[in-house]
């Protein structure tokens, strides 16, 4: 997979569909393992019920790819997602490892991202209190 591939791959404007079952099929593994930090999967049928799953608790969705470096059988893509859900757009900003397989497909995808701060930021009351938070541990 080059790296145009990898940046239609991880497109996906609000309003746009998502990849089909078949485009997901061509991409990854049968055995692919996805890990996230809300999630672990093993196994082609359960990263696509992930997929769903996602698509199904957001209103909308949008995927922006960035800077995409390939080297050997390993990818890193960085990305910008947005989700839509009751009212309220939570962006988060984050980064994918790809290990690709014999036939070049994705045998291993991992996602890097701040899952905490993005979701509760914005959330009234508990938007302060994840700010507040965040600051003890860094200042």
């Amino acid at each position: 997979m080059d790296a145009a591939s990898l940046r239609a791959l991880f497109t996906k404007p609000y309003g746009a569909p998502a990849p089909s079952e078949e485009q997901w099929r061509q991409a990854y593994a049968d055995d692919v393992h996805f890990q996230d930090p809300t999630q672990e999967r093993q196994g082609i049928a359960a990263y696509l019920e992930a997929q769903q799953g996602l698509l199904k608790r957001c209103d909308d969705v949008y995927l922006v790819p960035g800077a995409v470096a390939i080297e050997g059988d390993t990818a890193f893509v960085e990305w910008e997602m947005g989700l839509k859900i009751k009212g309220i757009e939570f962006i988060y900003p984050g980064t994918t490892r790809l290990l690709f397989n014999d036939d070049g497909r994705i045998v291993d995808h991992r996602d890097y991202f701040d899952f905490v701060g993005p979701t509760f930021a914005p959330v009234p009351l508990v938007g302060g209190f994840v700010r507040w938070l965040y600051r003890r541990f860094v200042a």
